[in-house]
């Protein structure tokens, strides 16, 4: 009764404040979870790979990271705000500084990750990021993938932070979590550019009435082109097709999140 149905994916009906007390709640308790900061690309992709959608519904929360989530959620009785991945990033840092949490950034190109937490520590001070980790634009083989769990032993960094684009993220995530030494990780995407000072975000108004997507597109056509003419028109098909009740979209009854 306390979840989102948006085709299919479960969307935590949460805003910054209960996202917040949610992941230091679990910190504080040791346990370990990760979080998908999910819009629309995500539940498109959900749509054709079955095993994205089981990754995105065991999630210990998604996040309602565009404003069609949040407005799937109104329409079903739900008090839920958008939880946009990047300010969510900004507003965990300044409550880690106080709680002593431990950070650990996972993604990027070369050098950004570094930079990000240059950025990060110098706006929040007193933050503690205990390493970063630029992966290469494939899997990590054996010896890598050994050399970051022994790296992750050794810190022990209370959240990790991963930033690969949807959806390899949150498969990522979702394979490493009992593999390493932490206890959430968060998929955030764009951030990392974001803070890092690579790439604009969109001004708050268009980030309001659902239009981010647009921004983007505009700044990055090339590589966002295909992500965003592709999967709105079908998002918007599908529900459509779910408000005139010729779709019907099950959620897992075992999804084990508020």
């Amino acid at each position: 009764s306390r979840r989102v149905n948006v085709q299919g994916v479960c969307i935590s009906p949460i805003n910054y404040d209960s996202a917040c007390a949610a992941v230091l709640s679990a910190i504080r308790a040791g346990s370990k979870g990760y979080v998908c900061v999910t819009g629309v690309h995500g539940v498109s992709e959900a749509q054709d790979d079955p095993a994205f959608r089981e990754i995105l519904n065991r999630a210990f929360l998604v996040t309602p990271d565009g404003m069609p989530m949040v407005w799937y959620g109104k329409a079903q009785g739900h008090s839920i705000s958008r939880v946009y991945g990047p300010t969510f990033m900004l507003k965990m840092c300044e409550l880690s500084v106080s709680e002593g949490l431990t950070h650990f950034f996972y993604g990027g190109g070369d050098g950004v990750a570094d930079k990000l937490r240059d950025n990060l520590c110098s706006r929040f001070p007193g933050l503690k990021v205990v390493g970063t980790y630029t992966p290469p634009f494939r899997p990590l083989n054996s010896g890598e993938r050994e050399s970051l769990a022994t790296r992750i032993s050794d810190l022990k960094p209370d959240m990790i932070w991963v930033g690969l684009s949807t959806p390899k993220q949150e498969r990522f995530m979702q394979e490493y979590l009992p593999q390493l030494e932490t206890k959430v990780m968060v998929g955030v995407g764009a951030a990392f550019d974001f803070h890092a000072g690579l790439v604009p975000q969109a001004p708050s108004w268009m980030q309001a009435i659902g239009m981010e997507w647009f921004y983007r597109l505009c700044k990055e056509p090339r590589r966002l082109w295909k992500r965003y003419l592709r999967n709105n028109p079908l998002f918007i098909g599908r529900t459509l097709l779910h408000t005139l009740r010729l779709r019907r979209y099950k959620l897992p009854d075992d999804q084990p999140f508020p």
